[in-house]
């Protein structure tokens, strides 16, 4: 009999990867590039040349190849189709040694 496990909400986290948090926030603000490029109705090339990667880099992040792009590079992206990005900073609602990051789009 198969057991299911219910995963913790973060992919990364459960297959063990490090910098797992990182790399769901990577994976969230990828996946909405991604839908306002469709949204628009760009082509790869027309994207690209609007957020100043080349293609093939612009391909790879859309498919979840991440290495070599910054979170710092997609908020760019983000700003350069048209959106605001915001950055709010404050303290944890309960009592946590560490703080986390998260992504949510209004």
């Amino acid at each position: 009999m198969d057991v299911i496990e219910k995963g913790s909400g973060n992919v990364y986290e459960d297959l063990g990867l490090p910098n797992a948090g990182e790399m769901q926030v990577k994976a969230t603000l990828a996946a909405k590039i991604g839908e306002i490029i469709k949204h628009r109705h760009l082509t790869q090339v027309q994207a690209s040349e609007i957020l100043g990667m080349p293609q093939p880099k612009l391909s790879g992040m859309l498919r979840g190849q991440f290495r070599g792009i910054s979170e710092a590079k997609m908020l760019e992206c983000l700003n350069r189709l048209g959106r605001d990005v915001e950055i709010v900073i404050r303290k944890p609602s309960r009592s946590r040694a560490e703080g986390f990051t998260r992504v949510v789009f209004a």
